[in-house]
């Protein structure tokens, strides 16, 4: 966060027409929960013209970029580097060391989509697992940047937005930053895919990606936000998790 060394998310392995809403949602996790960037690698303009959006919409700073390489970026990354892993060691054990190296380097938080290539374990100063089940990357990402920030990242604040939330016991509330309280029925895409309440200043909140599967193009609910077992936080390994057949993603 503000005045330490940047934590930036590199989304590696970005399928597009498959994990449009999901990579739009790890941009949008790395944006709201402390991180200063996120680069989106491959062909994601879709997730990345979302964020920078958002971003413009309810403040910063916060940095979207664009690579054609994520396998090059991180090889060519200066500073220590974390590989959210289902096959990584257990978080507790690593995130006091992790936290006392971004004290003098920029930190790389690499979140994958399909299956990760070998390079990147052995790339990776720290492969770390959220848990050892399978699970999203968002969530994976939003725990790990929770114990890093220690809980600071909720109080962070965000500057030169046109909107702003206002915490409400009930309803929403969203106000212009520079006008007041916005018009009843104006509409504010929030990012969130979450639709506005009757009568409510609102938003029409679509993330901008469209699409009723999340992970694998489904028209389904739960199974489309993790693409079942195999849409762990990294896809898995190059070895003993396709042998075994439960890894069907490979990344392009």
């Amino acid at each position: 966060m503000q005045d330490d060394p940047e934590v930036r998310v590199l989304r590696l392995g970005h399928r597009p027409g498959r994990d449009e809403r999901m990579t739009t949602h790890v941009g949008l996790t790395a944006r709201a929960l402390g991180a200063d960037g996120v680069v989106f690698a491959g062909d994601a303009d879709g997730p990345h013209e979302t964020v920078r959006e958002i971003t413009e919409r309810f403040g910063g700073p916060f940095a979207a970029e664009r690579v054609p390489s994520g396998r090059r970026y991180l090889r060519e990354f200066e500073g220590p580097v974390v590989h959210l892993t289902m096959y990584g060691l257990p978080l507790p054990e690593l995130e006091g060391e992790i936290r006392a190296a971004r004290r003098d380097a920029p930190l790389l938080v690499v979140v994958g989509a399909g299956k990760v290539p070998g390079e990147v374990y052995g790339r990776a100063d720290w492969n770390l697992a959220v848990t050892s089940q399978p699970h999203s990357e968002v969530a994976a990402l939003a725990v790990f940047l929770d114990h890093l920030f220690e809980g600071h990242e909720l109080d962070r604040t965000f500057a030169g937005g046109e909107r702003r939330v206002v915490p409400q016991k009930q309803g929403k509330r969203v106000v212009d930053a520079n006008e007041g309280v916005a018009d009843a029925g104006h509409r504010v895409d929030d990012g969130t895919g979450e639709a506005p309440d009757a009568g409510e200043g609102g938003t029409d909140a679509g993330d901008g990606v469209g699409g009723a599967g999340e992970g694998d193009g489904s028209a389904g609910g739960a199974a489309g936000s993790t693409s079942g077992a195999e849409s762990t936080n990294d896809g898995g390994s190059a070895g003993s998790v396709e042998r075994a057949g439960t890894d069907r993603t490979g990344e392009r």
